[in-house]
C-alpha cells in the first residue's frame, strides 16, 4: 500500500488510540490502523525474549510473560495502549519503561521498506524516541528475565491496585495529559495551580488525578485542548515550569475553533 501511495499524501498510523485527540476537523491524508489480525502475534523466542505485533495490547504482553515465566513486564499491565504507542513513546509506569526490556524494532518507511532497528537506533529519552517519526512501528522484540510466576502476579497486582486507587480508570480519559517536567510531577503543579477540577465546557481536569483530562460526556476536541493550554498557562504563571503535552493532539482544528498553544 505504501509503495503505491502518492508521496505528497499524509500518512497517519494509531492503535488503540488510547493516548491521541483527534482535532474536530479531522485528519488529513490516510489513517492506518494496525489490526490484530495482521499485527497482534506474540512469539516466545529462546533466550527469554518476546516478539509482540505492533497491534498487541500492553496489558496481553504483560500476560504473555507472565505465562512465560518472565520478569520485567510488569509495568505493562498498567498501561491501556498497545505495543505500537509503547515504542514510538517509551511508555512506562511504576518505574520502568519500555526502553529496559527492549531489544529489537521492526518498521516499515514511508516507502513501504522494511527496516530493522536496534535498542541504540531508538534513542530513547522520557517519554522519546529519536527514531524517523515516518517509520510505522510493525513489532518489536523485548528481553526478560527468568522469575517465579506468583512474584510476577504479585508485580501484576500491585500495578493494578495503584491505578485503580490513584487513577480515574473508569472515565473517558486521554491518560497522562502532560509528561512530567523531571524532577517535577505535573498533577502536583496542576494542582498548586488551583486547576484540579477545573472545567471547560464538557472537559474537566479530575478530581482524583488533576493530570488526567476527563470527557464529562460531551466534550469537543476543542474543549480537551483549550483545557489542556489554559492548565499549561496557569502552571507556568504559577510555577514557571512549562508543561509538555504527553497526549498527542492530530488533525485540524474546526474552522473558527484554532487553540492557540501558551508561549510564555
Amino acid at each position: 500500500f505504501l509503495k503505491i501511495l502518492p508521496a505528497d499524501v499524509p500518512v497517519m498510523v494509531v492503535g488503540i488510540g488510547s493516548n491521541l485527540l483527534v482535532r474536530d476537523g479531522g485528519i488529513e491524508g490516510v489513517v492506518i490502523r494496525l489490526s490484530g489480525r495482521g499485527f497482534g502475534q506474540i512469539e516466545v523466542q529462546p533466550d527469554n525474549k518476546i516478539f509482540a505485533g505492533a497491534a498487541v495490547p500492553d496489558k496481553r504482553l504483560a500476560a504473555a510473560a507472565l505465562e512465560a515465566g518472565l520478569g520485567g513486564f510488569a509495568f505493562y499491565h498498567g498501561i491501556p495502549g498497545a505495543v505500537g504507542g509503547a515504542l514510538r513513546m517509551n511508555a512506562g509506569a511504576n518505574g520502568t519503561e519500555t526502553t529496559d526490556c527492549l531489544v529489537e524494532v521492526q518498521a516499515v518507511d514511508r516507502q513501504g521498506n522494511r527496516v530493522a532497528l536496534s535498542h541504540a537506533d531508538m534513542g530513547y529519552s522520557y517519554r522519546n524516541t529519536t527514531a524517523d517519526k515516518g517509520l510505522i512501528f510493525t513489532g518489536a522484540v523485548f528481553e526478560g528475565v527468568p522469575e517465579e510466576h506468583d512474584n510476577i502476579l504479585q508485580a501484576m497486582q500491585a500495578v493494578q491496585h495503584h491505578r485503580e486507587t490513584v487513577q480515574p480508570i473508569r472515565e473517558k480519559t486521554g491518560g497522562s495529559t502532560f509528561k512530567n517536567p523531571l524532577p517535577h510531577s505535573s498533577w502536583k503543579l496542576v494542582d498548586e495551580a488551583g486547576m484540579r477540577g477545573f472545567s471547560v465546557g464538557g472537559a474537566q481536569m479530575s478530581e482524583m488525578h488533576c493530570n488526567f483530562m476527563i470527557n464529562t460526556g460531551g466534550a469537543s476536541a476543542h474543549d480537551l485542548e483549550t483545557l489542556g493550554e489554559t492548565v499549561r498557562e496557569k502552571v507556568y504563571r504559577k510555577s514557571g515550569v512549562l508543561l509538555s503535552w504527553e497526549i498527542k493532539r492530530l488533525g485540524r482544528f474546526a474552522d473558527g475553533q484554532i487553540v492557540e498553544p501558551f508561549q510564555p
